[in-house]
């Protein structure tokens, strides 16, 4: 599959453009359907594209955010992408928005697994708009490399999958290749030299699919032509 990329001179542009990208999708989402479905993803890269985005002028009340993986963690903790996304992007016009969580109180991620698949059962397929980030391992979501379940996450036909870091801390909850290779607008946010220089490398590089990093394999297994959108 191949990439379609968007360059920016800078961070603020990216945003700004990011945000007005997503924001006309979801609105041809709603007016095709009556409502949409923006997923996100957490840590530093996207906090200024969030704050783009909840500006925008958008009939908010139709769309359902939900994140491409969560730390198991309860939703008031540091580590929360649940709590990045209520502080950052559920604000201003999109505090009108709906949320569904990935995180089930009292329950281990593998115990809480059957709870948040009902949960995004109740969700369109495919998804409208999937924001996907990448570590500096070439993890996306929480599909990490040396993850123990990392082979069923990428074959499991399930919305969703509890994963556990090998280098990460915290169990996670975190989307499924099927659920978001099919979306209908897949896009990839990243900043700096090193992640551009990791992710064209990996999508280049004449290796056998058993040694793909999971960016890779996410992004060749798209229904439709991802974009990366990229700063320094």
């Amino acid at each position: 599959m191949s990439l379609i990329w968007q360059t920016f001179e800078d961070k603020k542009e990216l945003d700004q453009a990011l945000a007005n990208r997503v924001a006309q999708a979801l609105a041809e989402a709603i007016d095709q359907r009556g409502w949409a479905v923006l997923v996100v993803s957490g840590g530093r890269t996207p906090q200024g594209f969030f704050q783009a985005l909840r500006q925008q002028d958008l009939d908010w009340s139709r769309v359902t955010v939900t994140l491409a993986d969560e730390r198991w963690v309860p939703a008031d903790h540091a580590d929360s992408n649940e709590r990045l996304v209520r502080e950052h992007l559920l604000q201003d016009r999109a505090a009108a928005a709906g949320f569904v969580s990935l995180y089930a109180p009292g329950l281990s991620a593998k115990e809480g697994q059957t709870e948040i698949e009902a949960r995004l059962t109740r969700l369109p397929d495919p998804l409208d708009v999937v924001i996907l980030g990448m570590g500096d391992d070439g993890h996306t979501a929480s599909l990490f490399p040396q993850a123990p379940e990392l082979a069923d996450a990428l074959q499991t036909t399930a919305h969703c999958i509890a994963m556990t870091p090998v280098t990460a801390p915290h169990m996670r909850m975190s989307l499924s290749l099927k659920t978001l290779a099919k979306a209908h607008n897949l896009i990839v946010h990243i900043t700096g030299d090193g992640k551009c220089s990791l992710l064209q490398a990996q999508m280049t590089a004449a290796l056998p699919r058993q040694d793909w990093l999971p960016i890779r394999t996410v992004l060749d297994s798209a229904l439709n032509s991802p974009v990366v959108f990229w700063s320094k």
